[in-house]
């Protein structure tokens, strides 16, 4: 994206982040919470931001994005950009903890940084269609007492090959059979709500450590976790990461297996043992 280009997407960014927030000197009823991948992403983030700021609901949000990966001796210009377009900009070089995902450790300072309890966790690359009702529906269920929210995850950008289109399957497949045969609440990292001090707890105790465990750890503490299937409230995140093959694939899910059973149980990780699964930054 060009200067000019980006300069007329801010315009357009500022008025909507502005319309969203309403009255800044009163807390908005919930903080939307983007990590965002300087070497990846700052251009990708102006789309789902571009997204809520199509909420024609009641209630205030503000947008929190938590700017990583890049040069501590030279921050990226839209640390100070962004911040100018009425978004909230927490700069951190090097989120990543050993043992840690990357993506959700870089949630952690944005959820310091946030002015309300209620947190709506959201991916740089996610798309929202429906931002009116899914974001109304996520205030109501933590107004209503539930710890935790989540809903419908769907892709956009796949490549058209089989073996991709086995994987999808395979992963909602897992993802039905865990919620309703396990009992095991599916949260993932681009698409979920939680209340902020409850999230910042289990983070300090050495209870989360990816987006993957933070839906049994919540149930076993005894959190209550809403879900809904509705179609209004689907989140599509992108598949662009996939490329196919069916070797990969089966490499994949053995991998996804081995991480799930590490993962999943809600008790304190030894980083040094969990950390054999992220021995790299990777997002």
């Amino acid at each position: 994206m060009n200067v000019a280009s980006q300069a007329e997407s801010l315009e357009s960014v500022w008025h909507g982040v502005k319309r969203l927030r309403g009255d800044p000197t009163v807390p908005p009823h919930a903080s939307i919470v983007v990590p965002v991948n300087a070497r990846a992403d700052l251009e990708n983030v102006l789309d789902i931001v571009g997204d809520v700021s199509r909420y024609e609901g009641s209630r205030t949000f503000e947008v929190v994005l938590v700017i990583n990966n890049y040069p501590a001796d030279a921050p990226p210009r839209e640390l100070a950009t962004y911040a100018a377009a009425g978004m909230r900009t927490v700069g951190i070089p090097a989120a990543w903890q050993k043992g840690e995902v990357v993506s959700f450790t870089a949630r952690i300072p944005g959820a310091r940084a946030a002015a309300s309890q209620s947190l709506v966790q959201f991916d740089a690359d996610c798309r929202v269609p429906n931002p009116t009702p899914l974001l109304d529906w996520y205030v109501s269920r933590l107004e209503e007492g539930a710890a935790a929210a989540y809903t419908r995850v769907g892709y956009y950008d796949l490549r058209p090959l089989w073996s991709v289109r086995a994987r999808i399957a395979v992963h909602h497949g897992a993802r039905w059979a865990k919620r309703n045969i396990l009992h095991i609440p599916t949260l993932r990292g681009s698409n979920y709500a939680i209340n902020r001090s409850l999230f910042l707890a289990l983070y300090d105790q050495g209870l989360l450590m990816d987006d993957l465990n933070v839906g049994p750890t919540v149930k076993a503490k005894g959190g209550s976790v809403a879900y809904s299937s509705e179609r209004d409230l689907l989140v599509l995140t992108s598949g662009r990461k996939f490329q196919g093959g069916w070797l990969k694939l089966i490499r994949y899910l053995g991998y996804r297996l081995g991480y799930n059973v590490r993962m999943i149980p809600a008790r304190r990780h030894d980083r040094r043992r969990d950390a054999r699964y992220h021995r790299e930054p990777m997002r």
